[in-house]
C-alpha cells in the first residue's frame, strides 16, 4: 500500500472503532505527535487513546494528497462533548517505511470558532 492507501484505510478503521485493526498499519517505530499540545505517542499509546477518547462518533476523510510514502489528509470529526455533538476538524501527515505507517503528525481544531476582531477585511 501507499501513503494515500494507509491514510484511507486508516480512516476507515478509525471510524468503524476497528481499534483492534489499528496497530496492523503502524510500523514497530511508529511514533505520533499532536502539534496543539506538544504530545507524543508511541503505537499502542496512541491506539489506546484513540479507543478510550470520550464520546468518539464519526469520522470522515474530505480530503487527501499523498505519494509513495508520504501524504496527507483533512478530517472532519465529530464527538459527543457535555452532551452535545461537538465538530473538529484534523489534519493528518503521515511518512510510510516498510508498508506502514512510521510517523504521523496531527492538528486539532474545533469547528465554528469566532475569528478575532478586526481580522477580516472590511
Amino acid at each position: 500500500m501507499d501513503a494515500s492507501d494507509l491514510m484511507t484505510r486508516l480512516c476507515d478503521l478509525i471510524d468503524a472503532h476497528d481499534w483492534d485493526g489499528l496497530p496492523a498499519l503502524l510500523h514497530d517505530e511508529f511514533v505520533c505527535r499532536y502539534v496543539h499540545t506538544d504530545e507524543t505517542f508511541d503505537r499502542d499509546s496512541w491506539v489506546r487513546l484513540n479507543a478510550e477518547y470520550p464520546g468518539f462518533d464519526h469520522l470522515v476523510l474530505e480530503d487527501l494528497v499523498g505519494s509513495a510514502t508520504r501524504a496527507v489528509g483533512r478530517c472532519h470529526v465529530t464527538a459527543h462533548v457535555d452532551g452535545q455533538l461537538t465538530h473538529f476538524e484534523v489534519a493528518t501527515f503521515i511518512t510510510v517505511r516498510d508498508a506502514r505507517i512510521s510517523e504521523m503528525t496531527e492538528v486539532w481544531t474545533d469547528v465554528a470558532q469566532t475569528p478575532p476582531e478586526g481580522s477580516r477585511p472590511s
